[in-house]
Order: C-alpha cells, then structure tokens, then sequence
C-alpha cells in the first residue's frame, strides 16, 4: 500500500531542494492552480480533500477513492509545497514526517489528572460495582457504556481552534511526558478537527496509542532481518516508538489511537457518554467502534463474554472491557478516589494459557540485589506474542508449584503482558530432573547469597555488576555521600564504559577520564571531582546509609552510628550485640552481619580508606538511661518558629528521648506550633501533656547550651 510511504518522498524532496517537483515526479504543463493567484486555494482545497479522505480511512474504515487516486492528490500536495515551501503550515497531511530530534522529552502538566481503572476479573465483583453504583446514586437500574480496553499507552490530547497543539504521557497522573511531536506523525490522528458548528474551540481529550497485531509482526520481522532485538509484545512497541527522541523513527512505526473520553471542553459536554463518544467522532477523532450502550448490568456481563470469544479475530490486542456508568451528571455525584473514579472500572479476560516444556531455570539478579529464577521455555505463541521465558517469581513459589527442568507447564500471560508459570501440567510415566534449588553464591559476581523471608539476595551489594548503577546512585545521593553531579545518565556512562567497576573506583577517577563523557565540559568535570574530594570527609551515619545495606536507611544508619560509634565496631559486632540496640532486630541484624561478613565488601571498605575516605567517628552512647529526656516521647505537632522538624528532633534525641509520628498512650509530651493540627486535640482527649515551644526550648536547653 502506498499511503505508508508518503514520507520517505517528502524527506526526499527536503534532502534536495535543487530538484524541482517535475523531475520526480514528472507532472503534466503547468496547471492554472499553479499560478501564483491560485496557489493558496489549490493548497488549502488538497488538504481539505486528503484530510477528509484520511477521516474515511483511518477513522471511518470506509475509503471511497483508490490508493492511485489518493496518492495522485497526495503527491501534488508535496509538489506544490515543494515549489512554495513559504505556503507550508503545521497541519498540512505531509508534516507527520517528523521533527528534529529532541535532546529529551519535557514535560505537560495535564488539565485533568489521569486517573487509573480499578481491575476486576470476577463477574460476582462487577455485580457488586452494579450494586454499588445503584445504592450510591439511589436508583433501581445503572446505564453503562462498554467498549475494549485496548493493551497500549494513554495519552491527553489537546485541541486549541481545532488543531492539534499538544499531546503527553499518562506520566505520574499530573504530569506527562511531551510526545506531541511524535504524535503529529501518526495518520488516524488528525492535525484539524472537522469542521462543524458545534466543534469546540479548545478540546482535551483522553485516547489510547497502540499497534495492530499485524503490524506489529511485520516490524518486528523488519528489526529481527536487521538483526536488532525484536518487542517483546505490541504494547511495549507501542510505547517504545511513542516516546522516541527522534519523531522520525516513531513516524516509521505503525501506530494507531483511539479516543474514548472527553476532559475539558470549553462549551458544555455531551450530557452521556455516549454521546460523547458519538461528538468526538463527529469532529474526525477516531473511537471504539466495538461499543454497546447497556440497560442493565446483564447487557454488559454478555458484551464481555462475546468480546472474550472475539478477542482472537480482533486486529488488535485487548485485555478486557471497560465498564462506565453513561450519565456524566452521575459521573460527577460519584467522584473520584485518589488513583481512580468510583463511576468506571475495568472487567479483565483470565490470563491467556497455554502449554510448553521447561528448557531450563536461570537465576537473574536485580538491580536491588534479589535473585529471581527466571524459566527457559520451548517458544509457544500465547495470544499472538512468542513467549521464550517466564518468572517463577522466588524459590518458595517454585517450590509451591514444584517446578522443574524438563517439566510441561501451562504458561499465562498475566496481565496479558508478564509471562508467568500458572502451573506444571503433569505427564503419565515422565522422569523428572532434581528440585530446583537457589544458588549459594551470585551468579555474577561470585559473593554469597543470603535470604531475606521469601528472597534471596546477593550480599556482594558493592562490587556486583547487576547491582552497581543502583548501588553508586545511593552511594552519591544527597542524604548519603551528597556527590552532586552524579546522577543516573553519568553513573550509567561510567559503569557502561568500564571506568567504575566498584565503589572505591570513584574515588580514583581522573579529570581526563570524566572529560571523555557525554554531558562534560572542563568547568562540570572540575565540579564533579571537586564534589568527589568534598565527600571524603563523611559523618559515619551517612556513610553506613550510603553502603546500602539491606534493612538500613538513614534512621538506623544513625541509630547505629551513635551506639557504636565507630565502622570497626560495628563491622565486628555479631548478631547477639546487634539486637541489644533498641530498634534492631533479627532481619536488620542478619543482613548487617551478612554484608560485613562478605570480603569482598570488606576490601571496597579498605580501598575507600586507603583513597582518603575519612569516617568521622563519635564517643559511644551506650548508657542513654542517665539522659535527661531517657524514656520521654515526644510528638510534634504543627510548625515551630525557631526549629525545623528534623532539628528539634535531633535535640530530643541527643538527650536521650524519642519522637513518635502519632499520639498515644505512651506519649510523654506533644509539642504544638503555630497550625497545630488533630494530634492536639488526641493529645487533650488522652490528657497528654501539651508543650509550647519556650516550654520545649526549656527542655531542651542542655542541648542547646552544647551545641
């Protein structure tokens, strides 16, 4: 089909201008259009033409002139533009080519956050939502609307005189990432909204970005005969391609979207949702054709079931329904919970299952340091995706399930997107291999495995490859070494180009070497060695934090530093001496005397000594009890004129008492600042006694007069 081309003859005829749009495509005399006064008419009527025939197409599915024809129109749009580049404007059908790549993507704050669907699979639990909405609302009978949820990214689109101005990721709900230039290249979405008299001038509106199953296949039967790594299924594609640097490389890619909710509008909205879905069709933007407005909570139970027996024959991929209730005013009585609406939520399909042999069981390790038995499969094909391998999540579960090399197993797709093992699918008269058992040692690195409840995990934290990036971000961030310039980007370059292979190698670094990395110019590298040379003098609290020890963040990197007081003590320290400090107990101590225990963490130690490192040490508080606020709780509440929160806490601490986040019965003393909120008023139910903030100075006074 031509219609997919179009943009590698416009990049064409911009990488030449001295060829004239004759000696391409070799057109007939000189048309009256093409005379300077008609112009901008003929180009103004070509968009309009090709605009209105993309609509049947992409939107409608029902074209009414022939690829040939469609291409003729096309191609003499691209002349003319070609001869008049000045005459060229943003939404012309042939500006999806892409733009300039970007440096990266920005970010759009939404202007409605986007919110999550709560998931359903059991058809008791969708009853139970058809009961909740009629007893919320006060009603007998709950129209719904259903439509596909379709297996992709969402998206916000927004529409400002009807053109496409801006569009952006889901992200974190509030903020999303910019892809709007990425989006201009995809042909169902349209650049112009149709005209018509009841088309807002400013439109937001929610859609889904994804791939048919067929192209899909095709692209990644193109990556895997360029020898590039093929997707793992269409939605991973689909996001990959959307949020790309280079628009050019997503306008390569087949993607499609699918509108099905309207945010903001600045005229009053469509008094359903269905009727909503019917206007945003009508103003040229693509919806779920597979729909059904229902009377009752039956309809929709039958809608499900027969897309569940349609889903194979779908030309894309879907993972379930999604259930609204159709009156925008109810919508709005209903509201919204924090992650998602009360009025809408999706009914999931059972996970996709089907049967094949395990190869092998591998262990791989995460950037946290778990190790995860990961099954090796004979390839099967589980709802259109080649599955090659599946989590067996931890070895408790591969024990639960008893599964083990050579073993035939069912095989879902949970989600319809992670591959997992459902069960072992057992086989007469089979001779099964050994009990799968995890390693004592880390697979990369060689340092012991240690077991945490249900996980194991390397304890070589400091000098595994798996976990390295992890392990330098932590060690570099601000409550820890605080080596600003540090960041994600950098320490992947460093440990990608073999520069740091552990800790210690920070601190041999050289000018020359960072000066040779993305990013670097002679003034940021002398700030990053700078901030290197500066975080060689380190309390020992932060440097604890800063090894990232398992079960120990700041409050017990502290907790430890002040009842030891030295690094030798604590590394020498077994578990017994461990859990007679108040707050450690048995995991934090296991990990602690698991990770000193592991020499190769104890050389990264050394060498950091050896380079300069100095762990500023302190005087042991052992015997808190002869503290003047020993055994005091303190809770604050409200804000303090002369203290920051963490400063009164560390006087409280320093004399020996504690601070507790909520009044009880064990609270000593709550300390109430300007805008003090309810824990005054538990603190006067309870008759816990309330401190103002010069009753508090009082008290803390011996601090104070030290410091």
């Amino acid at each position: 089909m031509l219609r997919s081309l179009h943009f590698l003859q416009i990049e064409h005829l911009r990488a030449d201008r001295t060829v004239t749009p004759r000696d391409l495509f070799h057109p007939p005399e000189r048309s009256p259009h093409e005379r300077p006064g008609g112009v901008r008419d003929r180009l103004a009527q070509l968009r309009e033409t090709i605009r209105h025939h993309d609509y049947l197409y992409y939107v409608k599915d029902r074209p009414e002139i022939s690829d040939g024809e469609y291409d003729r129109l096309f191609q003499e749009l691209v002349e003319l533009e070609a001869a008049h580049p000045d005459l060229v404007t943003p939404d012309s059908p042939t500006q999806r080519v892409g733009a300039a790549p970007l440096a990266e993507l920005g970010k759009i704050q939404h202007e409605r956050p986007m919110l999550s669907l709560d998931s359903l699979v059991n058809p008791e639990d969708v009853r139970s939502f058809d009961l909740r909405m009629k007893r919320e609302l006060g009603v007998q009978a709950v129209e719904y609307t259903v439509e596909p949820k379709f297996d992709g990214l969402s998206v916000e689109l927004v529409y400002d005189r009807g053109r496409f101005v801006r569009g952006s990721t889901r992200g974190d709900g509030n903020t999303g990432e910019d892809v709007t230039a990425n989006l201009r290249t995809i042909r169902s979405l349209p650049l112009h909204l149709q005209a018509g008299a009841d088309a807002p001038a400013h439109l937001a509106a929610r859609a889904e970005v994804y791939m048919r199953l067929d192209d899909f296949q095709r692209l990644n039967r193109r990556m895997v005969e360029r020898s590039e790594e093929p997707f793992a299924n269409p939605r991973n594609a689909a996001a990959g391609s959307l949020r790309q640097l280079d628009p050019r490389i997503t306008a390569g890619r087949p993607l499609v979207v699918t509108c099905y909710e309207i945010v903001v509008m600045d005229k009053p909205q469509p008094e359903t949702h269905w009727a909503e879905l019917d206007a945003l069709a009508r103003w040229g933007l693509p919806v779920p054709a597979h729909r059904r407005l229902c009377d009752a909570i039956d309809d929709v139970m039958a809608f499900h079931r027969e897309t569940e027996a349609q889903r194979d024959q779908l030309a894309y991929e879907i993972d379930g329904i999604v259930v609204k209730v159709n009156r925008r005013d109810w919508q709005e009585r209903l509201g919204a919970k924090s992650r998602s609406p009360r009025w809408a939520v999706a009914f999931k399909f059972p996970p996709r299952k089907e049967i094949t042999v395990v190869q092998n069981i591998i262990v791989s390790i995460g950037r946290t340091g778990t190790l995860t038995p990961l099954a090796l499969l004979r390839p099967v094909e589980v709802g259109g995706v080649t599955i090659s391998r599946a989590t067996l999540h931890n070895a408790d579960e591969v024990a639960r399930k008893d599964i083990r090399v050579g073993d035939t197993v069912k095989v879902e797709r949970a989600g319809d997107v992670i591959p997992a093992i459902a069960g072992r699918v057992p086989v007469p008269n089979e001779t099964r291999s050994e009990p799968f058992t995890m390693p004592d040692h880390c697979p990369i690195c060689g340092s012991a495995v240690a077991r945490e409840g249900a996980y194991f995990y390397c304890t070589g934290l400091a000098v595994c490859p798996a976990q390295l990036r992890g392990t330098i971000e932590h060690f570099a961030s601000k409550q820890a070494m605080n080596i600003e310039g540090l960041g994600k980007k950098t320490v992947a370059q460093l440990v990608d180009r073999g520069l740091v292979k552990t800790l210690a190698d920070l601190y041999r670094l050289t000018k020359e070497q960072v000066l040779t990395l993305e990013g670097f110019a002679d003034r940021s590298a002398d700030l990053l060695m700078a901030s290197i040379e500066r975080s060689k003098q380190v309390p020992l609290g932060r440097f604890l934090m800063g090894l990232g020890i398992r079960q120990v963040g700041r409050h017990i990197a502290n907790v430890l530093a002040k009842e030891f007081g030295s690094l030798d003590a604590i590394m020498a320290a077994d578990k017994e001496r461990l859990e007679s400090v108040k707050e450690i107990g048995p995991e934090i101590s296991s990990s602690l005397v698991s990770f000193f225990q592991e020499a190769s963490n104890r050389r990264v130690i050394e060498q950091l000594r050896e380079l300069g490192l100095s762990i500023e040490e302190s005087a042991p508080q052992r015997d808190r009890s002869r503290l003047p606020l020993s055994g005091q709780v303190f809770v604050f509440t409200g804000g303090l004129e002369a203290f920051g929160r963490e400063e009164a806490k560390a006087l409280v601490e320093q004399l020996g008492g504690t601070v507790s986040s909520s009044v009880g019965k064990h609270t000593t003393y709550v300390v109430a600042g300007h805008e003090a909120g309810s824990k005054l008023d538990r603190a006067r139910e309870l008759g816990v006694r309330i401190l103002n903030e010069d009753e508090f100075k009082e008290l803390v006074k011996p601090a104070l007069n030290s410091g």
